[in-house]
Order: structure tokens, then sequence, then C-alpha cells
């Protein structure tokens, strides 16, 4: 893990406050959307935002679905490690989410699985924005979004002189 960003025109950092901030505006997005039965959130990227919309919607109820695409920077085959255990029916009355819907692949995958769950991610790419139902923000596809987990803290960072 490193702070390094190779190329400042094509990254797209985001801090805790940042994902924190674009997490809650989901919640609110989705609020008035219908009763939910609950959240599912794609491991490992929708683990933090669904925990912060389960809060701001008072949704008790969370599960998961694990799913395993990506090894470093490549996208590969995907692979569902652990399925969610309650939901039925399809998805239907339940919030799918995740961090990032990017070349939409894993998403196309997941739809397969839940189509009637809202898929709802903070950040969309161009490829992965139409399988998605709601998103806050949207990058251009060539630009790699870091999260506040892919990045050490400021305070971990050996100063160069």
């Amino acid at each position: 893990m490193s702070n390094k960003i190779t190329d400042p025109q094509k990254n797209f950092p985001v801090t805790w406050e940042e994902l924190h901030r674009n997490a809650k505006a989901l919640a609110w997005r989705l609020a008035d959307l219908r009763q939910w039965k609950g959240i599912i959130a794609i491991t490992r990227g929708g683990l933090v935002p669904a925990a912060i919309i389960a809060r701001e919607l008072n949704i008790r109820v969370v599960e998961t679905i694990s799913v395993k695409s990506y090894d470093d920077k490549s996208q590969g085959e995907i692979q569902v490690l652990k399925a969610p255990d309650a939901v039925t029916d399809g998805g239907k009355g339940w919030m799918l989410i995740d961090d990032l819907v990017d070349t939409g692949k894993t998403a196309a995958y997941v739809r397969k699985m839940l189509p009637e769950a809202h898929f709802a991610t903070l950040y969309a790419k161009p490829a992965g924005r139409p399988l998605v139902d709601t998103f806050i923000t949207e990058v251009s596809q060539d630009t790699w979004i870091y999260f506040p987990w892919d990045l050490l803290p400021v305070s971990y960072l050996q100063i160069e002189r």
C-alpha cells in the first residue's frame, strides 16, 4: 500500500470524509424509493458504504455477497465466494450496494443473480453506469479511484528531503 499516484490526471483519491459524505448522499437518494427489506453489500468495496447507508436509513438487516473479480489493478474471471443467505425472490425489496461500478462485468454478473434488487454505487464509470439504478458521482472510464483503504494515512508517510 502506498500513496504514490503515478499519473495525477487519471487518478481520483477519495478521503474518508468524502466517502462518508457520498455514502450519506446515496442513502438520502435511496430513502424515499421504498421500504427496504435490507442491504446486500458487495464485498469488499461495498461494506463501508453499506454500513453508512444502513445507519442513515435505520436498516438492521445487512447481507453480503462476496465477489472476486480484481487482482491488483486487472480484472479477471468473476468468482462468487459467498452468496447472500436470506435473500429470495430475485432480491426484490433489497438494495445492492457497492463502492464502484467500473467495466460492468461484476455488476452484470450480480444483476443476473439478483435481478430485482435496486443496485446503487457511490461512483460509476461510463461502461458500467447503465447497470446501476442509483449512483452519486461519475468519473471517466480511464480514471483509477483510490479509496481510503487503498492509501496509507498521511502520518505513515516518509517525507523525502
